[in-house]
Protein backbone atom coordinates (compact mmCIF):
# COMPACT_ATOMS: atom_id res chain seq x y z
CA UNK A 1 0.00 0.00 0.00
CA UNK A 2 0.88 3.85 -0.44
CA UNK A 3 1.92 5.68 2.08
CA UNK A 4 -0.58 8.10 1.55
CA UNK A 5 -3.29 5.07 1.51
CA UNK A 6 -1.98 3.82 5.07
CA UNK A 7 -2.43 7.06 7.02
CA UNK A 8 -5.90 7.36 5.36
CA UNK A 9 -7.07 3.82 6.86
CA UNK A 10 -8.53 4.51 10.22
CA UNK A 11 -5.83 3.65 13.25
CA UNK A 12 -6.37 0.48 14.94
CA UNK A 13 -4.94 1.85 18.14
CA UNK A 14 -4.21 5.20 19.38
CA UNK A 15 -2.81 6.62 22.22
CA UNK A 16 -4.18 10.46 23.39
CA UNK A 17 -2.51 12.30 26.23
CA UNK A 18 -1.35 8.81 27.71
CA UNK A 19 0.41 9.47 31.08
CA UNK A 20 2.03 7.10 33.61
CA UNK A 21 4.03 7.74 36.81
CA UNK A 22 6.37 5.26 38.93
CA UNK A 23 5.78 7.52 42.18
CA UNK A 24 7.33 10.33 41.36
CA UNK A 25 8.86 9.07 37.96
CA UNK A 26 6.93 10.37 35.07
CA UNK A 27 7.68 7.58 32.49
CA UNK A 28 5.30 8.96 29.90
CA UNK A 29 3.88 11.99 29.79
CA UNK A 30 1.38 12.94 27.51
CA UNK A 31 2.21 11.06 24.39
CA UNK A 32 0.15 10.55 20.97
CA UNK A 33 0.68 7.25 18.73
CA UNK A 34 -1.57 6.02 16.37
CA UNK A 35 -0.79 2.48 14.81
CA UNK A 36 -2.41 1.30 11.71
CA UNK A 37 -1.93 -1.30 9.46
CA UNK A 38 0.35 -2.20 6.54
CA UNK A 39 3.09 -0.19 8.75
CA UNK A 40 5.94 -0.45 11.25
CA UNK A 41 5.88 2.40 13.75
CA UNK A 42 9.38 2.29 15.07
CA UNK A 43 9.43 3.55 18.96
CA UNK A 44 13.02 4.65 20.07
CA UNK A 45 14.53 6.62 22.64
CA UNK A 46 18.01 6.64 25.02
CA UNK A 47 17.35 4.45 28.18
CA UNK A 48 14.87 6.04 30.46
CA UNK A 49 12.87 7.35 27.60
CA UNK A 50 9.63 5.16 27.91
CA UNK A 51 9.88 3.17 25.90
CA UNK A 52 9.37 -0.14 27.90
CA UNK A 53 7.02 2.19 29.82
CA UNK A 54 4.86 2.47 26.46
CA UNK A 55 5.08 -1.35 25.84
CA UNK A 56 3.57 -1.95 29.36
CA UNK A 57 1.15 0.18 28.44
CA UNK A 58 0.08 -0.76 24.51
CA UNK A 59 0.73 -4.73 26.10
CA UNK A 60 -1.77 -4.37 28.85
CA UNK A 61 0.81 -4.99 31.56
CA UNK A 62 0.30 -0.94 32.98
CA UNK A 63 -2.76 0.84 32.57
CA UNK A 64 -1.43 4.72 32.35
CA UNK A 65 -2.68 7.05 35.14
CA UNK A 66 -4.33 9.63 32.66
CA UNK A 67 -5.28 9.61 28.73
CA UNK A 68 -7.48 7.28 26.61
CA UNK A 69 -6.58 4.42 24.90
CA UNK A 70 -8.59 4.18 21.62
CA UNK A 71 -8.93 0.72 20.08
CA UNK A 72 -11.15 0.64 16.64
CA UNK A 73 -12.18 4.42 17.24
CA UNK A 74 -13.78 3.29 20.66
CA UNK A 75 -11.96 4.24 23.63
CA UNK A 76 -11.45 1.32 26.00
CA UNK A 77 -9.32 0.33 29.48
CA UNK A 78 -6.24 -2.37 28.43
CA UNK A 79 -6.26 -3.96 32.04
CA UNK A 80 -4.93 -7.05 31.40
CA UNK A 81 -2.38 -8.76 28.82
CA UNK A 82 -5.27 -11.15 28.05
CA UNK A 83 -7.60 -7.95 27.38
CA UNK A 84 -5.05 -6.81 25.06
CA UNK A 85 -4.85 -9.64 23.25
CA UNK A 86 -8.62 -10.01 23.10
CA UNK A 87 -8.83 -6.74 21.34
CA UNK A 88 -6.15 -7.69 18.63
CA UNK A 89 -3.02 -6.42 20.30
CA UNK A 90 -0.13 -8.89 20.50
CA UNK A 91 3.28 -8.34 22.36
CA UNK A 92 6.36 -9.87 22.24
CA UNK A 93 8.30 -9.28 25.07
CA UNK A 94 12.33 -9.16 25.15
CA UNK A 95 12.62 -12.31 27.49
CA UNK A 96 10.49 -14.20 24.53
CA UNK A 97 9.15 -16.30 27.32
CA UNK A 98 9.67 -19.59 25.53
CA UNK A 99 9.89 -23.20 27.15
CA UNK A 100 13.16 -24.14 26.16
CA UNK A 101 12.36 -27.93 26.65
CA UNK A 102 9.46 -27.74 24.67
CA UNK A 103 9.07 -28.40 21.25
CA UNK A 104 8.15 -25.57 18.16
CA UNK A 105 4.40 -26.69 18.13
CA UNK A 106 3.82 -26.77 21.72
CA UNK A 107 5.53 -23.67 22.32
CA UNK A 108 3.18 -21.94 19.52
CA UNK A 109 0.23 -23.46 20.97
CA UNK A 110 1.18 -23.40 24.85
CA UNK A 111 -2.23 -22.34 26.62
CA UNK A 112 -4.29 -22.30 23.51
CA UNK A 113 -3.76 -26.14 22.53
CA UNK A 114 -6.56 -27.10 19.76
CA UNK A 115 -8.25 -30.32 21.25
CA UNK A 116 -10.39 -32.70 19.61
CA UNK A 117 -12.74 -34.19 22.77
CA UNK A 118 -10.55 -34.36 25.85
CA UNK A 119 -7.45 -35.07 24.17
CA UNK A 120 -5.13 -32.65 21.96
CA UNK A 121 -5.28 -32.91 18.34
CA UNK A 122 -1.62 -33.10 17.86
CA UNK A 123 -2.34 -33.28 14.28
CA UNK A 124 -4.45 -30.18 13.66
CA UNK A 125 -1.54 -27.88 15.50
CA UNK A 126 1.30 -29.26 13.41
CA UNK A 127 -0.95 -28.35 10.20
CA UNK A 128 -1.75 -24.61 11.56
CA UNK A 129 2.51 -24.09 13.04
CA UNK A 130 3.22 -25.33 9.72
CA UNK A 131 1.07 -23.06 7.74
CA UNK A 132 1.73 -20.14 9.96
CA UNK A 133 5.91 -20.71 9.40
CA UNK A 134 4.89 -21.03 5.84
CA UNK A 135 2.92 -17.75 5.71
CA UNK A 136 6.23 -15.63 7.82
CA UNK A 137 8.77 -17.87 5.49
CA UNK A 138 10.25 -19.00 8.83
CA UNK A 139 12.40 -22.01 8.46
CA UNK A 140 13.51 -24.21 11.73
CA UNK A 141 14.84 -27.72 11.53
CA UNK A 142 11.99 -29.22 12.62
CA UNK A 143 8.60 -28.64 14.07
CA UNK A 144 9.11 -30.96 16.69
CA UNK A 145 13.18 -29.85 17.64
CA UNK A 146 13.19 -28.47 21.21
CA UNK A 147 13.02 -24.64 21.45
CA UNK A 148 17.02 -24.90 22.89
CA UNK A 149 18.38 -26.18 19.84
CA UNK A 150 17.26 -22.82 17.71
CA UNK A 151 19.51 -20.42 16.53
CA UNK A 152 18.30 -16.68 18.32
CA UNK A 153 16.77 -15.51 15.01
CA UNK A 154 14.80 -18.42 14.66
CA UNK A 155 13.74 -18.38 18.43
CA UNK A 156 12.27 -14.87 17.77
CA UNK A 157 10.50 -15.98 14.52
CA UNK A 158 8.59 -18.85 16.62
CA UNK A 159 7.23 -15.81 19.20
CA UNK A 160 6.40 -13.94 16.79
CA UNK A 161 4.28 -16.58 15.09
CA UNK A 162 2.46 -17.48 18.04
CA UNK A 163 1.80 -13.97 18.51
CA UNK A 164 0.10 -13.95 15.44
CA UNK A 165 -2.06 -16.88 16.29
CA UNK A 166 -5.75 -15.54 16.66
CA UNK A 167 -4.93 -12.70 13.66
CA UNK A 168 -4.45 -9.66 15.77
CA UNK A 169 -4.32 -6.43 14.27
CA UNK A 170 -1.48 -4.69 16.01
CA UNK A 171 2.00 -6.46 16.86
CA UNK A 172 4.05 -5.24 19.51
CA UNK A 173 7.58 -5.79 19.52
CA UNK A 174 10.26 -5.16 22.40
CA UNK A 175 13.72 -4.77 21.35
CA UNK A 176 13.48 -7.79 18.44
CA UNK A 177 16.79 -7.81 17.51
CA UNK A 178 18.73 -7.30 20.96
CA UNK A 179 21.91 -9.52 21.44
CA UNK A 180 21.54 -11.01 17.90
CA UNK A 181 24.43 -11.13 15.54
CA UNK A 182 24.26 -9.69 12.05
CA UNK A 183 22.86 -13.01 10.02
CA UNK A 184 20.04 -13.21 12.31
CA UNK A 185 19.42 -9.73 12.86
CA UNK A 186 18.48 -9.46 8.81
CA UNK A 187 16.05 -12.51 9.38
CA UNK A 188 14.52 -11.05 12.00
CA UNK A 189 13.67 -7.56 10.15
CA UNK A 190 12.74 -9.44 6.65
CA UNK A 191 10.67 -11.08 9.10
CA UNK A 192 8.86 -7.70 10.45
CA UNK A 193 8.37 -6.76 6.76
CA UNK A 194 6.31 -9.75 6.16
CA UNK A 195 4.30 -9.39 9.10
CA UNK A 196 3.79 -5.21 7.63
CA UNK A 197 3.00 -6.46 4.50
CA UNK A 198 0.39 -9.00 5.79
CA UNK A 199 -1.55 -6.02 6.74
CA UNK A 200 -0.81 -6.41 10.12
CA UNK A 201 0.38 -3.03 12.11
CA UNK A 202 3.75 -3.37 13.91
CA UNK A 203 5.46 -1.25 16.94
CA UNK A 204 8.97 -2.05 16.62
CA UNK A 205 10.58 -0.65 19.98
CA UNK A 206 14.51 -0.31 19.42
CA UNK A 207 17.18 1.10 20.11
CA UNK A 208 19.47 0.14 16.94
CA UNK A 209 18.64 2.95 14.77
CA UNK A 210 20.40 0.94 11.40
CA UNK A 211 17.73 -1.59 12.51
CA UNK A 212 14.95 0.75 12.68
CA UNK A 213 16.06 2.60 9.44
CA UNK A 214 15.97 -0.80 7.67
CA UNK A 215 12.53 -1.41 8.27
CA UNK A 216 10.27 1.56 9.66
CA UNK A 217 7.60 3.47 7.79
CA UNK A 218 7.58 5.81 10.96
CA UNK A 219 9.62 7.02 13.69
CA UNK A 220 8.57 8.33 17.13
CA UNK A 221 11.10 9.45 19.43
CA UNK A 222 10.33 9.61 23.39
CA UNK A 223 12.89 11.92 25.09
CA UNK A 224 12.14 12.00 29.04
CA UNK A 225 8.97 10.56 28.64
CA UNK A 226 7.30 12.69 26.17
CA UNK A 227 7.10 12.68 22.35
CA UNK A 228 9.77 14.33 20.82
CA UNK A 229 9.42 13.96 17.50
CA UNK A 230 7.59 11.87 14.18
CA UNK A 231 9.96 11.43 11.37
CA UNK A 232 9.23 9.58 7.98
CA UNK A 233 11.49 7.29 7.81
CA UNK A 234 11.98 7.94 4.31
CA UNK A 235 12.97 11.06 4.40
CA UNK A 236 14.61 12.01 8.07
CA UNK A 237 18.20 11.52 8.29
CA UNK A 238 20.19 9.60 11.28
CA UNK A 239 21.19 12.61 12.18
CA UNK A 240 17.94 14.24 12.78
CA UNK A 241 16.68 11.05 14.74
CA UNK A 242 20.01 11.47 16.50
CA UNK A 243 19.13 15.05 17.37
CA UNK A 244 15.41 14.29 18.63
CA UNK A 245 16.65 11.37 20.94
CA UNK A 246 19.38 13.27 22.91
CA UNK A 247 18.08 16.91 22.55
CA UNK A 248 21.08 18.32 20.83
CA UNK A 249 20.43 19.95 17.86
CA UNK A 250 22.65 19.35 14.71
CA UNK A 251 24.50 22.67 13.96
CA UNK A 252 22.61 25.23 12.39
CA UNK A 253 19.40 23.69 14.04
CA UNK A 254 17.73 24.67 17.50
CA UNK A 255 17.79 22.00 20.33
CA UNK A 256 14.60 20.54 21.21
Amino acid sequence: MSDEAILAEPAAISLRGVSHSYGAVRALVDVDLDVRGHEVVAVVGDNGAGKSTLVGVLSGVLVPDAGEVVVDGRETQLTSPGLARGLGIATVFQDLALCEDLDVVENLFLGQEIRRGPMLDEVAMEREAQRLLAQLAVRVPSLRAPVAELSGGQRQAVAIARALLGEPRVLVLDEPTASLGVTQTAEVLTLVERVRDSGFGVVLVSHNLADVQAVADRVVVLRRGRLNGEFDADVASYEQIVAAITGVAPPGEAAR
